[in-house]
């Protein structure tokens, strides 16, 4: 189940809600939502829902061993036993298959068909998060399965994220009130990250498939670009409208989750760019992996090899392809070029740093796209001008530049920036906004929530970039 489908919106959500607003303590509304939680992931993954519970049940074994006496072994079992459940389901045929393109043919092994579980990256790298940080002394190990069971299982962030620590809202299991604040505040939120999805992402997604599913041949100057700039949108769109909904629900609910986006395509540099993109895995990464390994503490030799083995993970976490893993590690070698100053990102420079990032950042997400180098390769070279010269393929891409196409990217380009956020901010400080400016927020929640309705309605094509990892 999606948030943007008919039978979230519809169904699922109106019900939980109440029941858990009509609830008359915390036991009972944790328990309602652990109920909730768990049908919406057995709605599209009836086996795995069993996976997940054997997965929360080990880590709440693992928390109460890591506050004990062999703390140091009780934690590499963690980390074996979740890295190894993610390795068998998400990467066993990926490295069975690149071992086969070794070897001769008759001593080819059988590949893995098994499919992936929806959110298995998440709520992995949730539970373990758990384990580190009472190993750390950093959190209370949680001696009530159930609690531990709703923070992994909590059905807005349990299949896309963001990827909460369990410290940030440990309290809120515990005790929490949804003020009528948060439930409208959460309400906008959700309404918002809806729009995005619906209205922007669903739109460039269209284009973006359409231009990356052409044959080479069609490939040209006019298509790459449309392709290239559609799906940066899109990523963008479809991921931070999906933490909007996720912190809107959480907020409606009684859970505040820390933001997982801010404005990255503002960024004047790849590290900037990575400060605000993603920023609950990139700050995972940063305090489970790259400190571990030591950080920028042994050296500038080693920080460059800790860095290149976080931008390693991080491609390799999004999926088993070279795609994701040359993704990570260009986005790894440009960050090392700034450091080493071979990119000359200075602050005087911002209009050529931002074209710089913006460029980068794009170049990098079509490789990210690709099914395959190869076709990164061709839409690569036809951005650059190396592409096919098939009138065809500039007459698709045409085709696509409706009115209707040309009003959502420039409302795209828009949403990329502050600006909106600052208007209203200016708006609500007049007298005017000072009267209605809640009213005015609540009605434009609402029409962002109709118009996402009808074009739900509308239409079927609905794709969700990060269920994929």
């Amino acid at each position: 189940m999606v948030f943007s489908s008919v039978t979230f919106l519809c169904i699922f959500f109106p019900i939980v809600f109440l029941l858990h607003a009509v609830l008359p303590n915390g036991k009972m509304r944790n328990a309602a939502l652990i109920l909730a939680s768990l049908l919406f992931y057995a709605y599209g993954e009836p086996v795995y829902v069993i996976l997940l519970l054997v997965s929360v049940a080990l880590n709440y074994l693992f928390g109460l061993g890591v506050a004990g006496r062999k703390k140091k072994a009780v934690l590499t079992a963690a980390v074996i036993v979740n890295i190894g459940l993610l390795f068998v389901f998400k990467y066993a045929g990926f490295f069975v298959s690149s071992l086969n393109s070794l070897l001769p043919g008759s001593a080819a092994l059988p590949v893995p068909k098994l499919s992936l579980p929806i959110g298995i990256s998440f709520y992995t790298f949730q539970a373990l998060s758990y384990v580190i940080d009472v190993y750390r002394g950093q959190t209370e190990v949680q001696r009530k399965f159930f609690r531990l069971l709703l923070y992994v299982s909590f059905f807005p962030q349990l299949i896309a994220g963001p990827i909460v620590k369990y410290h940030d809202i440990e309290k809120e299991i515990a005790t929490r009130n949804a003020a009528v604040d948060d439930i409208f505040s959460g309400l906008t939120r959700f309404s918002i990250g809806l729009g995005k999805k619906v209205l922007i992402a669903n739109t460039m997604a269209y284009a973006a498939d359409t231009i990356f599913a052409m044959p080479a041949s069609n490939v040209g100057l006019l298509a790459s670009w449309v392709g290239a700039i559609a799906y940066v949108l899109q990523i963008y769109f479809d991921f931070s409208g999906y933490s909007d909904m996720a912190i809107g629900l959480g907020r409606m609910f009684g859970f505040h989750f820390l933001e997982n986006f801010n404005y990255p395509y503002i960024s004047d540099s790849i590290r900037e760019f990575w400060r605000r993109w993603h920023i609950s895995l990139s700050t995972w990464f940063r305090d489970y992996l790259y400190i571990p390994l030591g950080g920028n503490r042994k050296g500038r030799t080693r920080t460059i090899i800790n860095k290149y083995i976080v931008f390693f993970c991080t491609g390799f976490w999004h999926g088993a392809n070279w795609t994701f893993l040359i993704w990570g590690l260009f986005h790894g070698t440009l960050q090392m070029c700034e450091e080493k100053h071979w990119i000359p990102v200075h602050r005087g420079w911002r209009v050529f740093n931002h074209i710089y990032t913006l460029l980068m950042v794009t170049v990098g997400f079509v490789i990210f796209r690709a099914d395959t180098m190869g076709q990164a390769g061709t839409m690569l070279a036809a951005m650059f001008g190396f592409g096919s010269k098939n009138s065809y393929g500039f007459v698709q891409a045409a085709a696509l530049l409706s009115p209707y196409m040309i009003v959502v990217l420039l409302c795209a380009i828009i949403g990329c920036t502050p600006l909106p956020k600052l208007l209203a901010e200016r708006w609500r400080r007049t007298s005017a906004g000072r009267a209605v400016g809640e009213f005015a927020l609540m009605g434009l929640s609402l029409v962002l929530l109709g118009l996402s309705l009808m074009a739900l309605a509308a239409e079927s094509y609905n794709p969700f970039i990060y269920f994929r990892f």
